[in-house]
């Protein structure tokens, strides 16, 4: 008989395991405590933005293969796998993980459970919680009733998490059973045959990987962000050493993108409890480098709320367009997002801000409802005195210069993201700014041309084109 399937916790991780799961044939049923996210999974309809996963939630509901409760005693009844895939977040005031949603889930599955089965983990957990857990399933679980537990971490990118989950580029598993390898391997039978690799280690391997993997990933990021400080401070372009050092192969070209930094619900939780685990385990030192990453990744944000304060001194009543507040494209997530913190700092400081996201906007206002979002580009970028890209959405990514000086009170847009090519816009009449980016300025005859081209204006002066009057633009740097 086909294995039956349970995933407990039915947000963003849960959810996508659920559909997937579905989608590779498996009868499967998602479990959560919060009845209106249930009812919403039922319909078929979302609470987030994913590419992809609403077309595969309702063509599986439809089939009938993918159901949802808030009943963990019908779970424990129903599966023969039950994935743990609830939330780990960060301890209030504290840097550790915590694990509240984890050992309730893990202990209510394995008292509902009424037949052997598999409790399998694919929440990010610190090093040693399966160990433990384990102990709780022997001592929650029903006499007579085998209840087996392995670790699965999860390795899905936002924007990506479809792909990701049927086409793994690897297969992790801990456990100390080789019944639970052979439950896992039919259960991923399908990567298997495309040759996924498949490792088979311990729990504490299994645990530590998808934390090594993200620390690895933000100290990447944040080495060519401290890059991109000394080539503001010097001079130089961050992309051309990026391009240059990332055809080295032990090195590579991926994630070295100077830009505003990382967020998301992953990289900064897990690289900020891996520190206070290996602090719990008096290894104080050993991840120290950690935050380090951590520190030059939040300072991208304070240089662009300091390079606009420069640039215009008091901000009190000018009008900053933000595009983006996203972490990343193709996500509504703005969790710890680099794009939401410096629209909410730039406001702080009196400014006017218009915020732009193709998706995320709903989610930004719940955390910063103070802000103006916007409909439209346009509409968040009419009347401003300088464009702020910070969320690489393709949409804004084509942008061209010439679209938007007829809308703008000032040319001057700053490339968070580094995605937009400078010359482009310098050439247009625009002050541009990227970070680590050497850029020229604009020539008064480039204003005046662009002005006159798209505007119909007679004559403009330099602060027309959003020059401070009398002001000399720094050719270094950003």
């Amino acid at each position: 008989m086909p294995l039956r399937l349970t995933v407990i916790g039915t947000g963003y991780l849960g959810a996508t395991h659920a559909a997937c799961m579905a989608e590779l044939g498996f009868e499967v049923l998602g479990v959560d405590v919060d009845k209106e996210k249930i009812d919403s999974l039922s319909r078929g309809e979302l609470p987030f933005h994913e590419p992809h996963l609403q077309e595969l939630l309702q063509k599986h509901i439809a089939t009938g293969r993918l159901r949802f409760s808030t009943s963990i005693d019908e779970a424990g009844e129903f599966g023969d796998v039950h994935f743990i895939a609830v939330g780990t977040p960060q301890r209030a005031g504290e840097h550790a993980a915590d694990m509240t949603y984890v050992d309730s889930s893990v202990a209510a599955i394995a008292r509902a459970a009424t037949k052997d089965c598999l409790i399998v983990g694919k929440s990010t957990v610190p090093v040693g919680s399966a160990r433990r857990l384990q102990q709780l399933v022997q001592e929650e679980s029903s006499l007579g009733v085998n209840v087996g537990l392995a670790w699965n971490p999860e390795f899905l990118r936002e924007g990506f998490a479809v792909e990701d989950t049927l086409r793994p580029d690897r297969l992790v598993i801990g456990s100390e059973s080789s019944a639970a390898e052979k439950i896992l391997r039919e259960v991923y039978a399908d990567a298997l045959r495309r040759e996924t690799p498949f490792i088979a280690t311990d729990f504490e391997t299994a645990e530590l990987v998808k934390v090594a993997a993200n620390a690895f990933l933000a100290m990447k990021i944040s080495f060519i962000n401290a890059f991109s400080e000394v080539t503001e401070t010097v001079g130089g372009d961050i992309r051309t050493l990026a391009d240059a050092i990332g055809h080295d192969k032990r090195i590579g070209r991926r994630f070295l993108n100077a830009g505003v930094g990382f967020g998301g619900g992953c990289l900064p939780k897990d690289i900020r409890a891996l520190q206070a685990r290996v602090s719990e385990l008096g290894l104080d030192s050993t991840m120290r480098f950690l935050n380090e990453a951590d520190e030059i990744n939040l300072r991208r944000r304070d240089r662009v709320v300091r390079l606009v304060q420069e640039h215009f001194g008091e901000l009190e009543g000018k009008s900053i367009a933000v595009l983006g507040t996203a972490f990343k494209p193709n996500s509504d997530d703005v969790r710890d997002s680099p794009a939401l913190d410096i629209a909410a700092r730039l406001f702080s400081s009196g400014a006017d801000v218009n915020v732009y996201d193709p998706k995320a906007n709903a989610n930004a206002a719940k955390r910063f409802p103070r802000l103006n979002y916007c409909d439209t580009l346009i509409d968040a970028v009419s009347g401003s005195d300088v464009v702020l890209l910070l969320t690489e959405w393709e949409e804004f990514r084509d942008l061209t210069p010439f679209a938007l000086s007829g809308h703008v009170r000032h040319r001057m847009i700053v490339d968070g993201r580094n995605v937009l090519n400078p010359n482009d816009w310098t050439e247009a009449g625009w002050i541009f700014r990227a970070l680590g980016r050497r850029t020229k300025r604009p020539t008064a005859s480039f204003c005046r041309e662009a002005d006159r081209h798209v505007l119909g204006q007679e004559e403009v002066t330099p602060d027309d084109c959003g020059h401070p009057t009398g002001a000399v633009v720094a050719t270094v740097g950003v």
